[in-house]
């Protein structure tokens, strides 16, 4: 196999086969095949798309790369979840707890967050100690005991995906479509689940700006896993405002405590819930179960147990005030009377990591201390100098923080049409779309 011959024959809209898929990405593995190269090739494929069949191929070759999970010994479903990222996205830190206090294996490997997205990651270390660099065999452990365990990607899993998204990040192929499918898929196969539910984020803070370019990456996943013999269902939602009221890592762990204690913001409890039915659903289980697990204090008790399990302080979860603090806190004031019409979602959470609760690159430290709090969300009136938010931070990044602020608010005469949290459920059943030449 010549690597050349293969880029060429994409170039020219081509369709490689599934062994030469397959060979291809073990020796890109194993530094056999030059980045040059595979940066040619990434672009063919960025420009003309991938096939059902070369898609799968692609996914399972990225997937067997490294350690694929056997979770068959340990009784019961194994079902996760993940969501394509979005400003204030703290559902993964209540959702997991409460669908392991449903009976449901929830073997959850998560991210940091990266550019104007947070990072489960990150947003779990805001809690002093807690480990999510935990070994496969503690991971299997404590998924066995206590139904979910919480741990960053190891070297071992999907180490072709670490290879090529690093590679894309610095090449313009990253929104490919069958690129970030595979790059997901091969990931959350490789933790041995039965079903996954994906939360697909559309609108201004999301990576799909728009519910077509949404549906199309959410269908290509679903077929995708649906093909690899897992049952997937995705869910379309609203990322045209932050979700929640607060954006930085240790104010979101306060908001997710919020929400295992039965109080919370009312789209992070609804969305938590949606996204917890669905999960339960595919499990096998009642999903009016996860109502009550989270009203009864089963979900707030299994997050305090597996914060322990995983070195954290509990403290920090029955006592919130205790995570970490920024050491000033102002005001963001509204310029102007009126109804706010639109939020730049991702200008919000570009402050927020200009402020330090996020990385511009993968080695940047993040301070679990600074972030947003808002005072209002679309639709909600205000008047002229009243605070639309409220900045948490140590100096660091402020003015540039303000200005994107500045520019991320729209103030009208009248309040916007309410919008949808749930805009579409995506699963076999749902038509599918062709990925030949999608890449964006």
């Amino acid at each position: 196999m010549r690597v050349c011959d293969l880029i060429e024959r994409k170039r020219d809209r081509g369709r490689l086969g599934g062994a030469e898929i397959g060979t291809l990405i073990a020796a890109y593995t194993r530094g056999e095949v030059p980045d040059y190269q595979m940066s040619a090739l990434l672009m063919a494929i960025y420009l003309n798309g991938l096939d059902d069949g070369e898609l799968t191929a692609w996914t399972e070759a990225m997937l067997w790369s490294g350690q694929v999970l056997d979770l068959s010994h340990i009784p019961g479903a194994k079902v996760d979840k993940h969501s394509t990222g979005g400003v204030g996205d703290k559902i993964s830190l209540p959702l997991a707890p409460l669908v392991a206090a449903c009976g449901i294996k929830v073997p959850m490997v998560s991210g940091r967050g990266l550019g104007h997205t947070g990072g489960t990651l990150d947003k779990l270390e805001s809690i002093s100690g807690f480990r999510t660099d935990l070994s496969v065999e503690r991971f299997l452990e404590l998924v066995e005991t206590l139904g979910l365990a919480l741990i960053g990607q190891t070297a071992e899993i999907a180490p072709a995906d670490k290879k090529l998204y690093a590679l894309r990040d610095v090449t313009g192929t990253v929104s490919s479509i069958p690129l970030i499918a595979s790059s997901i898929m091969s990931k959350k196969m490789a933790e041995g689940i039965d079903a996954l539910v994906l939360d697909v984020k559309v609108g201004s803070g999301a990576f799909m700006r728009t519910a077509a370019e949404a549906r199309v990456l959410a269908r290509t996943m679903v077929a995708v896993g649906e093909g690899m013999g897992r049952r997937v269902v995705a869910l379309l939602t609203d990322m045209d405002q932050p979700l929640g009221r607060t954006c930085g890592n240790a104010l979101e762990m306060v908001e997710a405590i919020e929400i295992l204690q039965g109080g919370g913001p009312p789209d992070v409890r609804s969305l938590t819930l949606t996204l917890a039915r669905t999960m339960l659903e595919l499990g096998g289980v009642d999903p009016a179960e996860a109502e009550r697990a989270l009203d009864d204090g089963r979900a707030l008790e299994r997050f305090r147990t597996i914060v322990a399990a995983q070195g954290g302080d509990v403290r920090q979860v029955d006592d919130p005030s205790l995570l970490p603090k920024a050491p000033q806190v102002e005001a963001f004031l509204a310029p102007t009377s009126g109804y706010i019409t639109a939020i730049d979602t991702q200008a919000v959470g570009l402050a927020a990591l200009v402020l330090g609760a996020g990385r511009q690159q993968h080695a940047d430290a993040v301070d679990p201390r600074v972030g947003l709090v808002l005072d209002r969300r679309l639709g909600d009136p205000v008047e002229a100098g009243e605070p639309i938010l409220w900045i948490h931070h140590d100096g660091k990044g402020l003015e540039d923080a303000r200005q994107r602020l500045a520019a991320a608010w729209t103030i009208g005469e009248a309040p916007p049409a309410p919008r949808p949290l749930i805009i579409d459920r995506i699963d076999r059943a749902t038509p599918a779309t062709p990925v030949f030449a999608a890449a964006t």
